[in-house]
């Protein structure tokens, strides 16, 4: 497991508008090698049946005080909730499906590519594959899905030591960094 660092670029109540900000965030990008992962958190049965659809063999875990269950150990997600759902490597393609299937619950896409450009302006070379990634994240302000809001919040993620690349990124898409940069698990 590695760590990224990402940073809020923008916050919106249009999912459609966070889903243009990060084409426009990928059009810098270098997505010769592009991988696109889902994950949410489900309470209901017909948010599980809604999410089980467009995330056929999910990875599952519950979470909260009250933990008992994972795919891992062949249990059943539906006596388990509040469950964790992710799914790795999904095709682009999928993004729309996904985020209708989820409709209110909070939820994240997480584009995985080779690298960032270069960005001379703060000295920085081309970016490699580690820290390189934009995540949207519906109906939640963090990366952790932890945070629910009626907002999604759009976000760069990048080596730390160059920090600076966020701000050179959101610049080129008429944008501005939101808050700090924060540690990012993958």
């Amino acid at each position: 497991m590695s760590n990224s660092y990402a940073q809020a670029v923008l916050r919106t109540t249009d999912v459609a508008e966070a889903l243009r900000v990060a084409g426009q965030l990928l059009d810098l990008a270098n997505t010769g090698e592009l991988e696109v992962d889902f994950e949410a958190r489900v309470s209901t049965i017909r948010e599980l049946e809604r999410l089980s659809g467009v995330m056929p063999n999910a990875d599952w875990w519950s979470y909260g005080a009250d933990r008992r269950g994972s795919s891992r150990n062949g249990d059943s997600p539906s006596e388990c909730l509040p469950i964790f759902m992710s799914r790795w490597c999904m095709a682009q393609e999928d993004v729309e499906a996904f985020l209708a299937a989820a409709g209110n619950v909070p939820a994240m896409v997480r584009w995985d590519f080779s690298g960032w450009p270069e960005a001379p302006e703060v000295g920085l070379g081309p970016g490699g594959t580690r820290g390189a990634y934009v995540t949207v994240c519906v109906n939640a302000r963090d990366l952790y899905l932890e945070e629910p809001a009626t907002d999604h919040t759009v976000f760069v993620h990048v080596k730390q030591v160059e920090a600076q690349r966020a701000a050179w990124l959101a610049a080129r898409v008429g944008l501005e960094v939101i808050g700090e940069l924060h540690m990012a698990p993958l």
